[in-house]
This record gives structure tokens, sequence and C-alpha cells, in this order.
């Protein structure tokens, strides 16, 4: 038996919003589709963070930022300013690009010590962006314990610049988190089956920009089946 018709894709979704040239017209349609479809969270860059909180401020759906998006390469202290502000702003879900740098030489010290500092200051969920298609598998692994032994709330397998989530990546990360934090799978989601494939591989948050399309989707395939 197929359970994957049981499974209700919209909680999953954080409806994201990260292109460049969005506007505060796009920040109130997309804080409307989340409310309208029960998505998991809005997430929008650290400027349109308050406008997102004065749109959901009477639901209970979160507001996610990115904190060093998409390269990570920022210094610690621009990235503390960052979480600060966005938690400030009333942003309680932060999704955070590690220095890949400091990965690949070895640095997982300075790492560990960011996002524990995030963790610390801010008391929010942070969700580490590990951009898996920059890494090799022992990379993966290492980097992950390292995250959540700084204290993060989920792993994330990218940030879609660099290649999307795939089942295999977050099998991996179901695999070294043995459930203690959640998994975030994101970039190129834009069907009900990837979305799918990627929870029932673990996945307990997909990001897309998508969700409403995904959902529709699926809609028109169920009427279509029946």
């Amino acid at each position: 038996m197929n359970t994957s018709i049981d499974i209700d894709i919209a909680p999953y979704i954080d409806h994201s919003l990260l292109v460049p040239t969005a506007t505060l017209e796009h920040v109130d349609h997309w804080c409307a589709e989340a409310q309208r479809f029960g998505f998991a969270s809005v997430c929008v860059y650290p400027v349109h963070v308050q406008r997102a909180v004065e749109n959901l401020h009477e639901s209970s759906i979160p507001v996610s930022t990115v904190i060093g998006f998409p390269t990570g390469a920022e210094t610690s202290a621009s990235k503390l300013f960052a979480a600060q502000e966005a938690t400030e702003n009333g942003a309680t879900e932060l999704d955070v690009v590690i220095n890949l740098g400091w990965v690949k030489s070895g640095q997982l010290e300075r790492l560990h010590a960011e996002l524990a500092q995030i963790v610390e200051a801010t008391g929010q969920c942070v969700k580490a962006i590990l951009e898996m298609a920059l890494l090799d598998e022992a990379e993966k692994r290492t980097t992950a314990d390292v995250c959540m032994d700084a204290g993060v709330s989920f792993l994330k397998t990218s940030t879609g610049w660099h290649g999307g989530a795939t089942v295999e990546d977050v099998r991996l990360l179901k695999d070294v988190s043995r459930g203690r934090v959640g998994i975030k799978a994101s970039g190129g989601i834009r069907t009900p089956d990837q979305a799918l494939m990627l929870i029932e591989s673990g996945a307990t948050r997909l990001g897309t920009s998508r969700g409403p399309d995904i959902l529709r989707q699926r809609a028109t395939k169920s009427q279509g089946a029946g």
C-alpha cells in the first residue's frame, strides 16, 4: 500500500521568497498563501522580516529568515548581528549558511563557535545550511555532527544555488542525526512526487517557493485518478 497518499505536504513547507527582486507586495502575497494553505513558515530575506511578521501576527505561522545567504562567507560578527537583528524584528527561525571554507580547511572549531554563539544569543530555531553538493561524504557527516553539537535545531541540505535537495543526502542526514534534529530539504523541489520522496526519506521540512503549485498539482492528479 502506498502510504504517501496519506501525507499532507503543506505543513512541511517553508514558503520561501528568496529572489532579489522581491517587493513588499510579494511578501504580502506569500504570507497570504502561507495562511491559506497552512504552510510551516514563510521564509524571507532579513529586510522583509518585519513586513512578514506584521502580516502573520494573528496567525500561528512563524517567520523564518536567512543568515549569511547564499555563501556563508561573512564574518562571525556580521552573522551574529544579522541573527540578533532578525530575532528582534520577529523572526523565530534562522536558516544560517555555514562557512564552507572552514569545513574544507578543517577549521571545525570555528564553525562550532559561530553556530553556538548564534544559537545561544538568539534562543531561536537555527537551521544550519550545509550546501551538501559542495561536500564529500566524510565532510557531510563530520559537519553535520559539528552543527548538532553546536545546538542547531535543523540540518538543511542546501541553499539551492549549487544544486538542490536529493533523496540520498536526506537519507544521509537522517542516518547521522538519528532523530536528534529536524532535516530540511531545500532546492529544486517542484513536484508532489519530489516532495513526497524527500519526506519519506526523512525530511521534516521542505524549502520551496513552489508550495501552492505543488499542492495544486497534487490535487489535479488526485482528481484525475478519481
